[in-house]
């Protein structure tokens, strides 16, 4: 019996090895799968608050079709890009650059011809003094911020994520676990922006 028990003492060092690692292994996995868990949570949150933006835009070019001689470029524009921006879907478990960079652009796009249309709005008092314009307006401006904060939070469990999933010694075993992208400034937000009266 003396003899095994060198053996029986290095089976024993071993299991207790195997076990600790196959409970080091699940709990990597566990917390790799909450803080993705985490991501598409505020994934949705940023489609929510896009969402919330294009109802109001719908409303608000309602509200300005009844502004006589209104341009009707200038709608056609928010309308198309709003459009897009809607066609445009992202699985957030498998988030990839290019989808990501694709629905910033379209989204930018958006953006870019609101910004049109409320700037042009300047020109027409009536809708200037319209109620519901200007509480959609009011809406929009709120739901602008709401895309920021949903934005910003996102970022921050991305962070969260990719520095768990790519750490060592995680990365060893979270190899089916890819690094997601975060949300950048369109190009150009650097440059100060030009205003004309």
């Amino acid at each position: 019996m003396r003899r095994f028990l060198p053996w029986i003492i290095g089976i024993g060092i071993v299991g207790i090895i195997a076990l600790v690692l196959i409970v080091w292994v699940i709990g990597a996995k566990n917390t790799a799968l909450r803080y993705n868990q985490a991501v598409g949570k505020e994934w949705g949150n940023v489609e929510t608050a896009y969402q919330r933006r294009n109802d109001l835009i719908g409303n608000l070019v309602n509200t300005v079709k009844g502004a006589a001689d209104f341009e009707k470029s200038t709608l056609t524009a928010v309308i198309e890009a709003r459009a897009k921006a809607t066609s445009v879907s992202i699985d957030p478990t498998n988030i990839t650059p290019e989808q990501f960079a694709q629905f910033q652009q379209a989204q930018s796009g958006v953006s870019s011809s609101l910004s049109r249309l409320l700037v042009s709005v300047e020109r027409y008092p009536e809708l200037k003094a319209n109620g519901n314009f200007l509480k959609l307006q009011d809406e929009l401006a709120s739901t602008e911020n709401q895309i920021l904060t949903s934005r910003t939070r996102f970022n921050e469990s991305v962070e969260v994520y990719n520095g768990y999933v790519l750490a060592m010694p995680q990365s060893f075993v979270l190899g089916s676990y890819k690094e997601k992208p975060y949300f950048k400034s369109v190009e150009g937000a650097d440059k100060p922006v030009e205003v004309k009266f």
